[in-house]
């Protein structure tokens, strides 16, 4: 029986923030990047890759997540998620893509395409933000983390084993999602990074990390979408949601849609948080572009 890993050639990246696992399936045409967020790695994916053959897919672990070098920085480094993605694009010989963000890579693949505008044909963004918007919510669980304030009360609930499972657990049944399900995204992806496998330690340092930048984040976001930068990019961006995600929900995706000059706007149904695991085939056909 084959299993994700047999569609992808894993390959080890090395950047200034350690090395970078990155799975590489070979193929055809233009090739896809996909990048995950927090607290998850690039396995999110997995249901969605396959699909996507024969096109050339690169699915990246960024550092401290997934099969990564867990490096030792407590806070994320201006830029880094970027300069990362450009390390794997040149290690790889990638002059242009398909970029694909979800969750807090969709601010790291806008930023990048705001930066490298030659090297990205489409921008594709699921399920993320970008500066402020009116109805944009954040899991409680992800502002706790991402409020220094309240600091000492995470320090306490990340270092306890039981709490940790209480809170995932917690957040999961808000997002919509069945907790405990073997076979859902949670078990594949989330809690391997909070609770760490086989000889894989845990990416609590990498989670707290990419956490404690997201308010500050929102910030240089904001600048830029008031300075106009978002305005002139020409690049087609198309803005892809599952529709019952309760917090980066669809009034999200329309705010961030109007954003850009060339946008697209698709609502995945009967899909939350992660689309690309809940409704792969309409996922994947918004990525290649059948359902425009």
């Amino acid at each position: 029986m084959s299993t994700p890993d047999d569609d992808y050639q894993s390959k080890s990246v090395e950047t200034p923030y350690g090395r970078l696992h990155v799975r590489d399936t070979g193929g055809d045409d233009l090739p896809i990047v996909v990048m995950h967020g927090f607290p998850d790695d690039s396995r999110i994916y997995d249901r969605l890759v396959p699909l996507l053959s024969p096109r050339r897919v690169v699915a990246i672990d960024f550092s401290g997540f997934g099969k990564s070098d867990r490096g030792p920085y407590v806070t994320l480094q201006p830029g880094q998620r970027e300069a990362e993605l450009s390390a794997v694009l040149a290690a790889l010989g990638i002059d242009r893509c398909l970029l694909v963000g979800h969750d807090a890579s969709g601010a790291v693949a806008v930023n990048f395409t705001l930066n490298h505008r030659d090297a990205v044909d489409r921008l594709v963004l699921l399920n993320c933000y970008y500066g402020d918007a009116p109805s944009l919510q954040f899991p409680e669980l992800i502002r706790l983390l991402g409020d220094p304030n309240f600091k000492p009360l995470a320090d306490a609930l990340m270092d306890d084993p039981k709490m940790r499972e209480w809170i995932l657990a917690h957040t999961q049944a808000r997002f919509g999602y069945t907790v405990g399900d073997p076979d859902g995204v949670v078990a594949a992806s989330v809690a391997p990074q909070w609770f760490g496998e086989d000889a894989q330690p845990d990416a609590l340092v990498a989670i707290r990390a990419w956490t404690a930048s997201l308010f500050p984040d929102l910030e240089i976001q904001n600048q830029r979408i008031a300075q106009g930068e978002l305005d002139t990019l020409s690049v087609p961006v198309t803005v892809a949601f599952g529709e019952d995600d309760p917090y980066l929900n669809p009034e999200v995706a329309r705010h961030i849609a109007r954003q850009f000059l060339n946008a697209t706007l698709h609502l995945i149904k009967n899909a939350s948080h992660w689309p690309q695991w809940e409704q792969p085939e309409q996922t994947a056909r918004v990525i290649l572009g059948i359902d425009s």
